[in-house]
């Protein structure tokens, strides 16, 4: 979320201009917004840089639209939008692409863990070790405390109050969610994959 800043140096309103290139200025504004972001931005924020009263929602509807054929597309993720590449140009962007730390680069196991996680949170390790029928590494919790997409939960009722695991809004991020509501069922987990015999009886 946008830090409060004075405004009194972005006339909001643009009253000077007519109706079709205010709303076209409004537009652009949130392009650089969202192009500037480097996490989503949320409705609140973008109401700040576009006139009182003015639709943010159909304002990114009409950029959406006038985007078109471009290889990449504004994605509602985490509450807010962001821009994100289209997917059929993601081979293009590995390859040739300084992405850096972008990459999730987890392996097929990490991204069960992260999947039990996003289902049954908060849970404990002892939790997953009882989903997968074996301890579940410190190495493996690191790597996806690493990469933001776990944090840490409220501590377990459990004997020991064990601490428990959460997934974050950068796991949202990184995979196109707007929210835990997004998430897909087992069936598609299955097709996709990413769900084993393991975890089979364990979604529902």
């Amino acid at each position: 979320m946008a830090k409060d800043r004075p405004a009194s140096e972005l006339d909001r309103e643009l009253a000077d201009l007519p109706t079709e290139l205010r709303w076209r200025e409004w537009m652009r504004r949130i392009e650089a917004v969202l192009f500037a972001s480097a996490s989503p931005v949320g409705r609140d924020d973008l109401a700040r840089v576009v006139g009182q009263g003015a639709s943010v929602d159909l304002l990114v509807e009409d950029l959406s639209v006038d985007l078109g054929e471009r290889s990449f597309e504004i994605a509602q993720v985490a509450g807010g939008w962001m821009f994100r590449t289209r997917a059929p140009y993601a081979p293009a962007i590995r390859l040739a692409a300084d992405v850096g730390d972008q990459l999730l680069d987890l392996s097929e196991f990490d991204v069960a863990v992260l999947a039990a996680i996003a289902y049954h949170q908060p849970i404990p390790r002892n939790g997953l070790k009882d989903i997968f029928g074996k301890e579940i590494s410190r190495d493996l919790i690191g790597r996806l405390h690493a990469r933001n997409l776990i944090g840490t939960g409220p501590r377990s009722p459990q004997l020991g109050a064990p601490y428990t695991f959460v997934t974050t809004e950068q796991f949202l991020v990184a995979f196109g969610l707007e929210s835990l509501r997004d998430l897909p069922d087992r069936e598609q987990l299955e097709d996709a994959g990413v769900v084993g015999e393991a975890l089979q009886s364990d979604f529902g």
